[in-house]
């Protein structure tokens, strides 16, 4: 059984958030393979992440910002 669709309006913010991890990544100077070895997961994560694909756990969001040396709030403020 696939699983149930979110609301628009989530997806609208995992969008954000993803573009959000890009911008930070891409400032840092990292490619996706770089950020994913210092976090610790697969660089097809990191992608599926920045583009909205899949939901990351709040441990991998904590691991990406400090990673990415932002703090968190910047990364997921409304």
């Amino acid at each position: 059984m696939p699983p149930p669709s979110q609301p628009d309006r989530v997806l609208a913010r995992r969008r954000i958030i993803g573009a959000r991890i890009r911008a930070a990544r891409t400032d840092a100077g990292l490619t996706q393979e770089a950020l994913a070895e210092a976090v610790g997961i697969d660089h097809k994560t990191v992608h599926r992440i920045e583009y909205a694909v899949s939901d990351p756990t709040l441990g991998v969001l904590l691991a990406l910002a400090d990673a990415l040396r932002v703090p968190l709030a910047d990364l997921v403020r409304a």
